[in-house]
């Protein structure tokens, strides 16, 4: 078969326009040839096809110079094109290039596959004499059909009654076929009209009627036209967030688990909602203790966490006397008000290796075990080693585990051939892996069906002893720590404690490690939360030998050179990198305590200046002090802040370059300035916090974010918030990711955003599993509540406490009537407007409290799925307010 492509596009003398060619079955399989022009625009590549073996194939361009590629397409929905049923035939196709379109949303599996899924069906003509027209139109619904009517009478005479129906053969791209014989005018005049199934009324598309001349030569002629735009609104859609571990059920396990998740589905589905937001999803396990409860300190990115399997999709115990001890457990443990995570866990892996014994062997020899293994082993196999190490070893810390401080790729094969003692030594991992697999795809499947979008969270960092760090160290820099600068969510910053990423390693693979976590996570979600997108700009890279966030330093980012210091009219002194420390200072910190301070923890220097000695001269020093009892834990602070107090730090990856030190104004050392130096020192300090770096920071992200956003079809979101440099907002639209819409932490210079003026292209919600819900919140701060009575919710006289239902109900309304794409609420939320179903201690509602480092992950739904359910009332109040809002 001979193929001959036709692009028009208009480069520099220098450079080529290429055209890559992908296997449509198997989307990996690609050839790229260079295209031939006589005039640097109108470019043709002739493809002999004859040892094609697939039925379609799916291409993209690109412009080449020297072997680099300079720009290419929008790959996340490729050129498609059906290949005819005898091979002889000679096929043109006249391309068009295609940029990111605005709404690429539409394109993303949350509408494709949730809102508005369409069967999708190829198009293989016979070939002889045949014009093919090819049109994006994201924009149809379920429902919705297209059509090509003109004026042609094989068209239709402008009748779409009477045009030619069409084909949805790749998403949201529509084929019409005309046999050339039947054309009475090569010239054609016409549109595209969608023709809904309920009998309303054709829908026209927007612009002036279409034109094109055809020439069709013997075989098939296809021409991919322009998108086409029709008088349709944006839709909008509301939804619920919680944590997978918070769902309570009548029979869950003492903790939510992916069997909840599907109950959750057919609640959110009765009620009109189309969301359902989780947290991350992924295996935690690291101590075997409550502080595993953490989700967003995950061993491996890909596997899941054991504590969501459903039990009761399982095939039960053989031993009546079993069965009734765990039946014992689960009635003892689902019926406390928190997770109590480590009597929880350890019944459940009891129960799991007891399931094994008796399951395993049967299960594994499966058709669906093979196939799921087959796809999993890449990181499945040295997942199933880590855990066996680590339970073995009773520790995480690899360099511990003699003759295993890193992943063999040697040790792969024995492990993965059943038989083998290195397989039935991790076999049990396989086991519930695929377990949990089955059954989250099916949580997954089951919320497609309800026409609900399954959004997942990707967290941005991995636990320093994970299984990906083990695996692969390259990807990762153990020698700092990730966090955030200080914020209203904690003053003196957070250290998240997780290795920041050695971003040039996983550059030059082509990011294979993130594509291969966002791949695997499109298996269970269609949308998912990008946790800190910030992070893909600069990351808060705080030292080791740092416990708060206050010594953190945006990584990478352009430090200052003395030189450049100097510049500002701040004379620099290598002095200004280390504390100062004086009697003021220790008197102030530390009141009657000064004196012991002065003789256990510093060394006089003379004229009244000090410095710490060594065993206390870095925060984790002290730290492990205060833990071994060697120092008063009521002098921590106060000795963390003497260490802090400096106003410049040292680039941690150039020599010679210097940051100043976040806070730096809070410092003694800052007011020791001179008024003049001081004037200096606001001037650098807010050109380096809120100009140096924003274009810097922004080609950060255009090198990382696009082959992630587009690696799949999931609806992409991002966490927006904290120290939001200037440069984050054109490349969230640049790459149409929806922004996180809060309206107690505004975007712009005001104490409450505007919910009205919200972008389309966000997710708006009032507060996050970080924050205080609603109730909590109205309550912590009485002053800021009556500003938010009086000026947003526009009320006289003095709010009232606690928060009544009428007014979280004005809340949540206001909300809903955003113009925010997505509009979801907490479960806790929800709830609060019902006076009859919100917990009665709205205390007991918050998720996490993010200025604690050792937070316990426990929050539970107060009532059942079953009882939410079976409550008609609030079940239809919520429909109400979700129809009235137009959503």
């Amino acid at each position: 078969m001979d193929i001959i492509f036709h692009i028009e596009y208009y480069v520099y003398a220098s450079e080529q326009v290429a055209i890559n060619i992908v296997d449509a079955a198997d989307g990996v399989t690609l050839h790229r040839h260079l295209m031939n022009t006589d005039d640097n625009a109108h470019w043709t590549f002739d493809w002999n096809a004859d040892a094609w073996t697939a039925d379609a194939a799916d291409y993209f361009f690109t412009i080449e110079h020297a072997g680099t590629t300079l720009r290419r397409e929008w790959t996340t929905i490729r050129h498609r094109l059906d290949l005819p049923r005898r091979p002889q035939t000679s096929v043109r196709v006249y391309c068009r290039w295609i940029d990111m379109p605005h709404d690429t949303y539409r394109y993303s599996s949350a509408f494709t596959e949730c809102l508005h899924p369409h069967p999708v069906h190829p198009v293989h003509s016979p070939g002889d004499r045949c014009v093919r027209l090819v049109c994006r139109a994201p924009q149809l619904r379920s429902g919705h059909r297209l059509v090509l009517t003109g004026s042609d009478r094989i068209l239709g005479e402008w009748n779409p009654q009477q045009g030619i129906p069409m084909t949805e053969h790749g998403y949201n791209e529509w084929v019409a076929e005309i046999a050339a014989d039947l054309l009475t005018d090569t010239h054609l005049e016409f549109k595209f009209v969608i023709i809904p199934d309920d009998s309303s009324s054709p829908i026209w598309e927007e612009c002036p009627n279409r034109h094109l001349t055809v020439t069709p030569a013997s075989g098939l002629a296809v021409y991919e036209l322009d998108q086409s735009f029709y008088p349709l609104s944006d839709e909008r859609v509301a939804g619920t967030l919680i944590p997978v571990f918070s769902l309570r059920s009548e029979g869950s396990f003492g903790v939510g688990d992916f069997g909840d998740l599907s109950a959750m589905v057919d609640f959110v589905a009765s009620t009109g909602q189309r969301v359902l937001q989780v947290l991350p999803i992924n295996d935690t396990t690291v101590t075997h203790t409550w502080t595993d409860s953490y989700p967003y300190s995950c061993i491996s990115v890909f596997a899941l966490h054991p504590q969501y399997a459903d039990l009761r999709q399982l095939p039960p115990l053989a031993s009546a006397s079993r069965r009734d001890h765990y039946a014992r457990l689960q009635q003892q443990l689902n019926g406390i008000q928190q997770i109590d995570y480590e009597r929880m866990m350890q019944a459940k892996e009891a129960y799991l290796h007891e399931l094994y014994d008796q399951e395993g062997a049967e299960m594994m020899a499966t058709d669906a075990f093979r196939t799921f293994f087959d796809e999993a082993a890449q990181w499945l196999v040295p997942y199933a080693q880590y855990c066996r190490l680590r339970d073995t070893t009773r520790t995480t810390d690899f360099s511990r585990w003699h003759g295993h401080t890193a992943w063999d790729e040697a040790d792969r094969a024995a492990l993965s051939t059943p038989g083998t003692a290195e397989y039935a030594e991790v076999a049990y991992y396989y086991f519930v892996q695929y377990i949990l697999h089955t059954q989250m795809t099916a949580a997954h499947d089951h919320a497609r069906r309800c026409g609900v979008i399954l959004k997942g969270d990707i967290p941005i960092g991995v636990h320093r002893q994970s299984c990906d760090v083990w695996m692969e160290p390259g990807y990762f820099c153990l020698d700092g720590q990730a966090g955030a600068p200080p914020d209203d969510f904690a003053v003196d910053g957070q250290n998240w404690r997780f290795p920041t990423y050695n971003w040039q390693a996983m550059l030059d693979d082509g990011c294979q490690w993130w594509n291969r976590r966002f791949t695997n996570m499109a298996y269970y979600f269609d949308a998912y939360r990008i946790d800190h997108v910030l992070g893909f700009f600069r990351i808060w890279e705080i030292p080791i030998h740092a416990v708060r966030g206050l010594l953190g330093q945006f990584a990478p980012a352009l430090a200052f050179t003395p030189e450049e210091i100097e510049s500002y009219g701040l004379h620099f002194s290598t002095a200004m990198l280390a504390p100062v420390i004086t009697d003021d200072m220790v008197d102030t910190l530390f009141g009657d305590r000064a004196g012991s301070v002065r003789h256990y923890c510093l060394d006089a220097v003379g004229n009244g200046t000090y410095t710490l000695r060594a065993d206390y001269d870095t925060e984790r020093k002290i730290a492990d002090l205060v833990e071994a009892g060697r120092c008063d834990s009521q002098l921590l602070d106060g000795l963390y802040t003497l260490v802090d107090d400096v106003l410049f730090l040292a680039d941690h990856r150039v020599a010679g370059t210097y940051h100043p030190r976040i806070l730096a104004r809070k410092t003694w050392a800052y007011r020791r300035l001179s008024d003049a130096s001081r004037r200096a020192f606001d001037r650098l300090y807010d050109d380096f916090y809120y100009h140096r770096n924003n274009g810097f920071w922004y080609g950060e992200a255009m090198k990382k974010l696009p082959p992630l956003i587009e690696a799949t079809h999931m609806l992409a979101c991002a966490e927006d918030l904290g120290m939001v440099p200037s440069c984050v907002a054109p490349v969230m639209e640049q790459l149409r990711i929806l922004s996180l819409e809060i309206q107690t932490m505004p975007k712009a210079s005001t104490r409450f955003a505007d919910v009205s003026r919200y972008p389309y292209r966000s997710v708006c919600t009032f507060s996050s599993h970080d924050m205080a819900p609603l109730r909590q919140w109205w309550d912590e701060d009485p002053l800021r509540t009556q500003d938010y009575y009086a000026s947003v919710l526009h009320h006289d006289g003095e709010a009232p406490h606690p928060m009544p239902a009428s007014l979280a109900e004005e809340v949540v309304a206001a909300h809903l009537a955003s113009p925010s794409m997505l509009c979801v609420l907490s479960l806790q939320d929800w709830l609060a407007l019902d006076d009859r179903l919100r917990l009665l201690d709205p205390n007991g509602e918050r998720i996490n409290i993010p200025a604690n480092p050792h937070h316990y992950w426990r929050y539970r739904m107060h009532i059942t799925i079953e009882q939410l359910s079976a409550d008609a009332h609030f079940s239809q109040h919520i429909s109400e307010m979700i129809e009235r809002a137009g959503r």
